[in-house]
């Protein structure tokens, strides 16, 4: 099967996204769709520098985070073992449950036939942070939280706030001032670097409505 389907999930995004939750989530239906194939493009073209900054904005429950939280992760480091991603999310469990979920698609057998060269480094592979033997990695962590002294060429924010958070004026600022004093400025590279914001509304001054 691996033979038959490994260069359709070597090259073609949207397919990889249905294996990874079927590795995720097995035993529930997978069901593709247009919002899927859309979200699938754009990331794609974030991956190739022809975006920069990138908002998706869907309602709970629509694959948002499998699909940029967990699969692109995945994706960029099998494009590229050397790609550096930082991932926020508005509570730290949740950033960590994100983080293992894409471990859990890299280390499957599939994706190590498909990406023989993205290997977890033995002496890096925790629940909030796995590095690649390429020196690539993926970081989890919190909305708010200190990033001091690391740096991504991806950064992906998913669900800055909950509801209730989104209510709060102080906290709904608190998130606006955190990612453009804090979590904006770890990108490697001011120019080329990569933002994607991916979320539900919530308020006319949420993140999205921020930016």
């Amino acid at each position: 099967m691996l033979n038959v389907h490994a260069h359709v999930l070597n090259h073609d995004f949207p397919s990889f996204i249905a294996k990874t939750f079927a590795t995720v989530d097995p035993g529930t239906a997978y069901l593709p769709n247009w919002h899927i194939e859309l979200i699938a493009e754009y990331l794609e073209a974030a991956r190739l520098r022809k975006i920069n900054r990138l908002i998706i904005n869907m309602p709970p429950r629509s694959l948002k985070s499998i699909c940029v939280n967990v699969a692109w992760p995945a994706w960029l480091l099998g494009q590229d073992p050397a790609s550096k991603i930082i991932s926020a999310s508005y509570a730290a469990s949740l950033s960590t449950k994100h983080s293992l979920d894409c471990r859990h698609v890299i280390t499957a057998p599939w994706y190590r036939y498909l990406f023989p060269d993205t290997r977890i480094a033995a002496d890096q592979n925790e629940k909030r942070k796995f590095a690649t033997t390429a020196h690539g990695f993926r970081l989890a962590s919190s909305v708010g939280g200190s990033i001091t002294g690391e740096g991504g060429n991806f950064l992906i924010i998913d669900d800055p706030l909950n509801p209730e958070q989104a209510m709060n004026a102080k906290r709904r600022d608190l998130v606006n001032r955190w990612y453009e004093h804090t979590f904006a400025t770890r990108l490697n590279d001011k120019q080329h670097g990569v933002i994607v914001v991916v979320m539900h509304r919530l308020h006319p001054q949420d993140l999205s409505g921020y930016l």
